[in-house]
């Protein structure tokens, strides 16, 4: 079946009313929480669950919004929670709407686009308002909630099945890479690994486009800030593979793709003898200590904190065969071109697919309301 005829099909002699977002909810600001005792209700900001507390601002299924910051953060909670001032809750008339259809009609809308902040992201009220949401009849909806439910569900399934396997791929990578002393040698690890600042390879420009081909590197969870049509200063990374270590947070990726840096705060790490001692297996065994930053710290981590550990040096031999099976663990976990990694990525295309497919509903012609930030 067409997906024409497919909506055709679902929505035969239904006329679909579209209405501003104020008509079938009232949004509603956050609180601060740091009076509320400790408990068992979790506290929402714009990034999520910030901690929990013994008591709630509202009980009922809702969609919170974000108000600043992570602005494209919309969550669906249906139990007690806080919420603070960074995220607003909504009181959703359920006798217009159900609050899992506007949920998931809410994620189709391109926050981004009704940012009003000069600096720090920002979702206005009145913006929000006149977000326009289309309101089929109940049992439309809910047979709509119950498809993409069913696709959540299993996108939901194989992320906690990979949740597992990457904490059984930790706990090999850490035996494998625990040595007794006196069993290998050990050195200080600015023995045997050296860095460079990406002064050199710093990008210039700001014009970032998925076409073009260069990627353009970050410090920190972000990794791949865009893509950049430069053709100088590229660090040429598929030959000589490096470690982007992020000085402040310590958070690192291994790189073998040719790239430009934009963030000075990180350090391109390298063997100082590959013969010797594998880059790789430096890398891996770098990911099996514990974060030992506190929050406040901003000392540059690997000079004052990380070139002073001691890496236990196998013979060569033995670093090939750690890294080898290493490697085969980090493809099943990690790689987003195989193994279950792949598989969450595809079950999360076909979702928003259908998803936005679902959601697509024809208006009334002559009726006048805008979809605001759809895309």
């Amino acid at each position: 079946m067409s997906h024409a005829k497919f909506m055709e099909k679902l929505l035969e002699g239904v006329e679909v009313e579209w209405k501003a977002l104020v008509e079938v909810a009232k949004i509603k600001h956050g609180k601060d929480w740091k009076s509320l005792g400790i408990g068992n209700v979790p506290i929402y900001g714009s990034g999520g669950i910030m901690g929990y507390v013994d008591t709630y601002s509202y009980d009922k299924p809702t969609v919170l919004i974000p108000r600043k910051g992570s602005i494209t953060n919309i969550f669906y909670v249906e139990s007690p929670f806080w919420n603070v001032d960074t995220i607003y809750y909504t009181e959703i008339d359920d006798t217009k709407i159900i609050p899992k259809f506007f949920y998931y009609h809410m994620k189709t809308i391109n926050l981004l686009e009704l940012d009003t902040g000069a600096g720090r992201p920002s979702l206005t009220q009145a913006i929000l308002n006149k977000i326009e949401t289309p309101v089929p009849p109940l049992a439309i909806q809910a047979e709509i909630v119950r498809i993409l439910d069913a696709f959540s569900e299993l996108t939901a399934e194989l992320t906690a099945e990979l949740t597992a396997r990457k904490k059984q791929y930790n706990y090999y990578r850490d035996q494998m890479l625990s040595f007794e002393e006196g069993q290998v040698e050990w050195k200080p690890l600015q023995k045997v690994a050296e860095y460079e600042q990406p002064t050199k390879y710093l990008v210039k420009t700001t014009n970032y486009r998925d076409d073009f081909e260069t990627p353009v590197l970050t410090a920190g969870k972000t990794f791949i800030l865009g893509y950049t049509d430069e053709t100088n200063g590229i660090y040429e990374a598929s030959k000589t593979p490096v470690i982007i270590f992020d000085d402040f947070t310590t958070a690192n990726k291994w790189v073998d793709f040719d790239f430009k840096a934009k963030s000075s705060a990180m350090k391109m790490i390298t063997s100082v003898d590959e013969s010797k001692v594998l880059l790789k297996y430096i890398y891996y065994w770098l990911n099996t200590l514990p974060d030992e930053q506190a929050d406040s710290d901003h000392k540059r981590q690997w000079i004052s904190n990380f070139a002073n550990k001691q890496i236990p040096i196998p013979l060569p031999a033995e670093q090939n065969r750690i890294v080898a099976i290493l490697d085969k663990f980090d493809a099943l976990t990690n790689s987003i071109t195989e193994g279950l990694p792949r598989e969450i990525e595809l079950r999360q295309q076909q979702y928003e697919y259908y998803r936005d497919l679902l959601l697509s509903f024809p208006k009334v012609e002559g009726e006048t309301a805008l979809r605001i930030g759809q895309g």
